[in-house]
């Protein structure tokens, strides 16, 4: 059963099968990158099944096999910040973790199908429900280190969990992972082929959750140690570039040139949220040091020459302010950590 107004915009497609409730990411021009308009419908959709005695799961997937979302519409919030300034940004991406926070909450169980892409807000949509599906298609990645932010949408929370230091590499490097590595991560708990997806979603409205997932799912095995996580085993980011040096190997020259590429403050501020991070006590924790962190930074010219250099004339030179790890001031780091 078809359920068009209940989300309020052409980017949510909403419909019923039985017991589930299913809500469709429709924005495939733009890889479903999530705006304010997205995150509300699906808000709205969220508040009206909290009281419908008749939803007992929701489904949360995308119409189009080759995105969940991408992440935020960088781009539009960039020209936002341009037009009327950082705070305006803020306002808006603030109000888009809140619905993202209202998911990671929400009373009823939720399955995310992340096929395709899931990046950036694609992990706040989906990645924070009890039951994360990944396929053979999957691409997952926290890459907000190249446009000058640092990982949010609750990102910041699974990569502190994640066993070692491997969550710290992947937060500063933003590295994808396939659909093995996004479970292996902490960041997917099902790894289902994609042609099974069509068998497997009628089957929800009939049978437990769990006993349909785990029926699909392929095994996949522990990670191993990363072979570069003693380079990061150090008490800031040059040493962990004198490491890279002392180990000489092409993995260790490979990591410390894209280290290279990112932008300078963004490493810091994340190399510092992540030890942060490892001692809040909730995800909601994280989305507050999160939330603050992303203020700061849209504060800066970095975020609006970091997508312009991606996105816009995508010629990946950005010029970061300050340009060198070692020109960046720590007591502006820090007090990146303090609300505006």
């Amino acid at each position: 059963m078809i359920e068009a107004a209940l989300s309020g915009t052409p980017t949510v497609k909403v419909e019923r099968m039985g017991p589930v409730g299913r809500i469709r990411l429709d924005r495939p021009a733009k890889l479903n990158a999530v705006d304010l308009e997205m995150a509300e419908g699906i808000a709205r959709v969220l508040e009206v099944w909290r009281h419908d005695p008749e939803v007992t799961l929701v489904l949360l997937d995308s119409t189009s096999p080759r995105a969940f979302c991408s992440g935020g519409d960088l781009r539009a919030l960039s020209d936002l910040v341009r037009a009327e300034g950082p705070e305006a940004g803020v306002e808006k991406i603030t109000r888009v973790y809140r619905v993202m926070r209202q998911i990671a909450a929400y009373s009823k169980p939720i399955i995310s199908l992340l096929d395709g892409i899931a990046m950036g807000g694609g992990i706040g949509l989906g990645g924070h429900v009890p039951y994360r599906v990944v396929t053979e298609r999957s691409v997952l990645a926290m890459p907000e280190t190249s446009i000058g932010i640092t990982p949010d949408a609750g990102g910041s929370w699974i990569l502190s969990r994640m066993p070692g230091l491997s969550g710290l590499r992947l937060a500063l490097l933003g590295e994808r992972m396939d659909g093995v590595q996004a479970v292996q991560n902490g960041f997917a708990d099902y790894l289902i082929a994609s042609e099974n997806l069509p068998d497997l979603i009628p089957q929800l409205a009939t049978k437990p959750v769990k006993s349909v997932l785990e029926h699909y799912a392929r095994p996949v095995p522990s990670a191993a140690e990363h072979a570069l996580e003693g380079c990061y085993s150090a008490p800031d980011l040059v040493q962990v570039l004198r490491n890279m040096d002392a180990n000489g190997s092409g993995a260790a020259m490979q990591d410390k040139a894209a280290l290279s590429r990112l932008c300078p403050f963004s490493l810091q501020v994340t190399w510092a949220a992540w030890h942060r991070a490892r001692a809040l006590a909730s995800l909601d924790e994280a989305f507050v040091q999160e939330t603050t962190l992303v203020a700061h930074m849209m504060h800066r010219a970095d975020f609006v020459e970091g997508v312009r250099a991606k996105l816009i004339d995508k010629d990946n030179a950005p010029q970061w302010q300050p340009a060198t790890l070692e020109a960046v001031d720590p007591e502006e780091v820090n007090r990146c950590f303090q609300a505006l």
